[in-house]
């Protein structure tokens, strides 16, 4: 399985909490959210449903980049 940097948004519910995550196998990493076999935040809050995904081959980078941006 290759490797797609992918930003995704969970959520609890319908006008819940969200979380924004980043992973490269989403498939995978949604599954263990839905599992609770993630411990923190989204296993606390009940937060499993996948509501936006986005794949980028620089997502890493985007997101360091929005990080500094927003602390500024």
């Amino acid at each position: 399985m290759e490797k797609q940097p992918t930003i995704y948004i969970l959520a609890s519910g319908y006008n819940g909490t969200l979380y924004i995550g980043v992973a490269s196998h989403l498939i995978q990493r949604v599954w263990q959210h839905k599992q609770d076999l993630v411990e923190g935040f989204t296993k606390r809050y009940g937060v499993h449903f996948l509501v936006y995904y986005e794949m980028h081959e620089e997502v890493l980078a985007r997101n360091k980049i929005s990080i500094f941006e927003t602390s500024a």
